[in-house]
């Protein structure tokens, strides 16, 4: 494995830092709200400090306040650090990689959850197996309230090496941030998440990961990923930000997939960013918003001409 361009650096840890087996890293920002219910599904699972730090990084919140949360529920078993100012969604999840001492780092958004079982079932895979640099799981999608939307349908009949892992997720994002797990020597070898990406980063880094190294799947559902009717999807969706940033996701890692595979897998992903936007156009007609729509369509209609005619295709 090599440093990805564009990629932060990982530095390792400082070599009197302490070494547990796990570093979960809990980025938030004005969302104290739901953090209690995440250090909640943590905690339940905590194995003590000399196997888990857990901390909550957050990003300079101007709504709320993450440290009373962090104080009153971690009862000091919870580290909290404040960035000195707003950094930005991607660069603090940088951070919480540069933060983490453990073997494995887990990135879990200060709104989502992980079911019990979660740390036991995709650590232990990780730990005992040198050729594998992470682990992910099914996923249930909730709403704002808690309430399950869908769960994913699983990639593998049961747990085990995910050996088709490129070219699935080369073609569509299928695994949400909570049900990722990655060592951090992998993280310190392929760098950080791109920060020219401010929508589909998560992609980008899976892509990275399938591309350079082995990946544990589990079956069952053990992380929670929260939907929010005011997220940053639904901003992007104005302005079609949201299909362009993809585009240029598939850009950067079409550079570091097998040569004789690139140009295939990148055409299946714009095909797929084609369905993704008519899709999405459908939904906002459905909802009277004619402008999301015509945006959704023009996208679509660019992700369909990069498919199709890729080296004649305008850049996004």
């Amino acid at each position: 494995m090599s440093m990805i361009a564009g990629a932060p650096v990982i530095s390792p840890p400082p070599a009197s830092a302490r070494r547990p087996s796990w570093s979960v890293m809990i980025p938030t920002y004005n969302c104290a709200g739901y953090l209690r219910r995440t250090l909640e599904s943590v905690l339940r699972q905590d194995p003590g400090p000399e196997l888990m730090q857990i901390e909550v990084v957050d990003d300079c919140s101007t709504r709320d306040d993450p440290e009373a949360v962090v104080n009153e529920l971690g009862r000091g078993r919870v580290q909290f650090y404040r960035q000195p100012q707003n950094v930005g969604a991607i660069t603090n999840f940088n951070t919480c990689i540069q933060r983490s001492t453990g073997q494995l780092v887990h990135i879990l958004h200060g709104d989502d959850l992980v079911a019990d079982g979660f740390y036991e079932q995709l650590g232990a895979p990780l730990l005992q197996n040198d050729d594998l640099g992470a682990a992910c799981c099914r996923q249930t999608y909730i709403t704002e309230s808690g309430q399950p939307l869908l769960t994913t349908r699983p990639e593998l009949p049961r747990p085990g090496v995910w050996a088709e892992a490129l070219d699935v997720l080369a073609v569509s994002n299928r695994i949400q941030p909570p049900a990722l797990v990655v060592k951090r020597a992998v993280y310190e070898q392929l760098g950080g998440f791109n920060p020219s990406l401010f929508h589909s980063a998560d992609w980008e880094m899976l892509v990275r990961l399938a591309a350079h190294t082995g990946i544990f799947y589990h079956s069952e559902p053990l992380a929670r990923y929260r939907v929010h009717t005011a997220s940053d999807t639904s901003r992007l969706l104005q302005t079609g930000a949201n299909m362009q940033d993809a585009r240029r996701c598939i850009q950067i890692f079409s550079d570091y997939l097998p040569a004789h595979r690139a140009a295939g897998l990148a055409r299946r992903a714009y095909g797929y960013l084609v369905l993704v936007g008519l899709r999405r156009a459908g939904q906002a007609a459905i909802k009277g918003r004619a402008g999301i729509a015509a945006i959704q369509l023009r996208e679509a209609a660019i992700c369909a001409g990069q498919a199709l005619f890729p080296a004649r295709a305008s850049q996004p």
